[in-house]
């Protein structure tokens, strides 16, 4: 046993860089994979916590003619444990610093107001004050009607053009009969606050927008709607809260048109919203409601533009880190089983003499699974907090897009538990095949090193029009460049699948800037992906060609002694890696096509651009040649004496 993990120590001390190519390769794939699915784990879990700490209404009915007195009887028949609040609801021209607006006007009971509950931007609600004044700020900019505002407010002339708008209890043929200047009330704003039913920003929805199934908005006095899911832009310039008691002035003759036109339902359950189980419970109660109430439109939470939005970009974000996933983890696997075959190569006479001294093939197996799941550990910890990282960045550029309510305190490691555990059963599998197929031989095959690979004619020999034209050194690369196919091959598959991620990237920066879908927060994390997939593309080839360079240092430090420079030495190699880089590129455009046409559904925008495929190949040779220049120093360094001394 000492025997044994005295060889695991001397593999760990003499294979150190096979050790960390190991470690970063999970590093990078394990770590933004993860941050991808904590990003939206925690977009979810902050959504949920904040729909269930603002008390956010499940329900909201309108009634243009206004309810009955019964109304919130039934509404408590329906549901018993909810909370219920009503409201007097019109849209108006309002005065608010000496300039008419159109304003929708919410007259609530601030004593008691829990459903829907605003967060405070600046000022402060007095609650029980009939004068004050709440301005709602659907983006969080001190854009509306600030605190300390005055507003005018000529009752009978709210009337009429709440009815020239067809909204609140007046109808437009009682608006003649409404008479103006009987009585008016001067407010002041107290407070500016955000709305919990709103998030959205840069004009990507009106603060108070309802959707119908057709994306169109529900309530709006005026309105254009461009592709209802990513733009709504109303005309309304203030919303304004006001405590209810304000309506006790009114003179009898105003009184009747002033009912409760708005009813605010938070019947929160056992259910997260927007999953399936709420979904029925929704359609199921909306259903009750309409049957109890003629004419009353209910809205679901499925229709709140804010919700449905965010939930619509966290499904599509979770859909493209599923994507990417499955290509980062076959790189990660590509280059996994090829740094533990050259490991166990390399340590040939070892496992002869473990195997001579009585250890099981198994036991001589596990000294590798132990290198491989030490490294793959240690990059998956690490890749834990990258990911964190990813997605609290994730989670900041959609406050591009949105007013995100604040980060849930929520642990979310599902996303990374299944990538992890997906990268420790490829890595084990893949340290497995190396060992045995070596330990399929004999001790005495072991203990003698196994021939270099013998060369051979290419394909490209049997076109003398092409080959006679080469010179040697460009003929020893294509020999060399096929010599070791095994390699060539994951080399050209792993870059292959990088291009195919930096082209997602691109398409999604694409969508964004040049085919309508206006998201500042999936512009970033497209460069985001666009730098791991360089980054990935980074480790692999510096991993093979270092696995290269170290099965060759008798070969290159010959080339040495017959008299080539160090340039000419290190791009004896460069052109090997920029011939495996192009053919993984030529390879990863169809590869790539069948990607973007994918995120193509996704995004349910998107069209090929003639850009992306001049741009990706610049990307991927860009962080390709920045390897080779890492390289350098590994093939100029090699020691002659040491290396022609060696037995290969």
């Amino acid at each position: 046993m000492k025997t044994y993990f005295k060889s695991l120590a001397r593999s760990f001390k003499h294979h150190i860089t096979r050790l960390l190519s190991i470690i970063f390769i999970v590093l990078v794939s394990v770590g933004f994979c993860a941050g991808i699915g904590l990003a939206s784990d925690k977009i979810g879990y902050s959504l949920t916590d904040y729909y269930k700490s603002a008390d956010v209404s499940d329900f909201i009915l309108k009634s243009s003619a206004g309810f009955d007195a019964d109304a919130g009887e039934k509404l408590e028949a329906v549901f018993p444990d909810a909370h219920i609040e009503s409201a007097t609801v019109i849209d108006a021209d309002v005065v608010i610093d000496g300039k008419a607006r159109l304003t929708r006007l919410y007259f609530l009971d601030f004593s008691s107001w829990r459903v829907n509950s605003p967060r405070v931007i600046s000022g402060e609600i007095k609650r029980g004050d009939s004068y004050s004044v709440l301005s709602e700020n659907p983006d969080n900019k001190i854009s509306g009607a600030p605190a300390g505002s005055k507003i005018t407010l000529d009752f009978g002339a709210v009337l009429n053009s709440a009815a020239a708008y067809s909204r609140g209890s007046a109808s437009a043929n009682d608006a003649h009969t409404v008479p103006e200047g009987v009585c008016t009330a001067e407010f002041t704003v107290s407070a500016v606050v955000q709305s919990p039913l709103t998030f959205s920003v840069n004009g990507e929805a009106s603060n108070y927008s309802y959707l119908d199934e057709n994306g169109n908005p529900l309530n709006a006095p005026v309105a254009d709607t461009t592709d209802g899911m990513n733009k709504v832009k109303n005309l309304l310039e203030d919303i304004l809260y006001i405590d209810s008691s304000a309506l006790d002035v009114l003179p009898p003759l105003l009184r009747p048109y002033f009912g409760v036109t708005d009813y605010f339902v938070s019947a929160h359950g056992e259910y997260a919203p927007f999953t399936s189980a709420y979904d029925s419970f929704a359609e199921g109660k909306a259903a009750q409601i309409s049957s109890l109430f003629e004419g009353v439109t209910v809205l679901t939470l499925q229709q709140n533009y804010s919700f449905k939005s965010l939930n619509a970009y966290v499904d599509r974000l979770l859909m493209i880190g599923i994507v990417l996933m499955v290509a980062f983890l076959l790189v990660t696997m590509l280059v996994v089983l090829s740094t533990m075959t050259r490991l166990v190569e390399e340590e040939r006479g070892q496992i002869a003499c473990l195997s001579t001294m009585g250890y099981s093939p198994a036991k001589i197996i596990s000294k590798y699974i132990l290198f491989a799941l030490i490294a793959t550990v240690i990059g998956g910890i690490a890749a834990y907090f990258i990911g964190l990282g990813v997605a609290d960045l994730i989670y900041w550029v959609f406050n591009y897009s949105f007013t995100m309510p604040p980060a849930s305190s929520s642990i979310a490691i599902t996303f990374f538990a299944i990538t992890f555990s997906v990268i420790i059963v490829g890595t084990l599998a893949a340290t497995v095949i190396a060992g045995v197929r070596t330990l399929g031989e004999n001790c005495a095959e072991l203990l003698r090193p196994r021939a270099p690979r013998a060369g051979g004619k290419v394909l490209i020999e049997k076109i003398p029009f092409i080959w006679n034209r080469l010179s040697f050194k460009y003929k020893s690369t294509v020999r060399n460049v096929l010599r070791y196919k095994s390699r060539f091959i994951m080399t050209v598959i792993a870059v292959a699948v990088s291009m195919a991620l930096v082209m997602a990237g691109l398409t999604l920066l694409d969508i964004c800037l040049f085919r309508g879908v206006e998201s500042v927060s999936i512009t970033i994390i497209s460069l985001v992906i666009v730098f791991f997939a360089g980054l990935l593309t980074a480790v692999v080839v510096y991993t093979l060609t270092s696995i290269n360079i170290s099965e060759r240092t008798r070969e290159l430090a010959t080339l040495k002694v017959l008299g080539y420079y160090d340039g000419e030495v290190a791009w004896y190699i460069y052109r090997e890696i920029f011939i495996d880089t192009a053919v993984g590129i030529v390879l990863g455009f169809p590869l790539s096509a069948l990607i973007m046409a994918f995120l193509f559904h996704i995004m349910a925008a998107g069209t090929f651009a003639t850009f992306m495929w001049a741009v990706a190949p610049v990307v991927i040779m860009l962080f390709t040649g920045a390897v080779t220049l890492i390289l350098r120093r590994k093939i100029t360094k090699i020691d002659m004496n040491g290396s022609l001394k060696a037995i290969e």
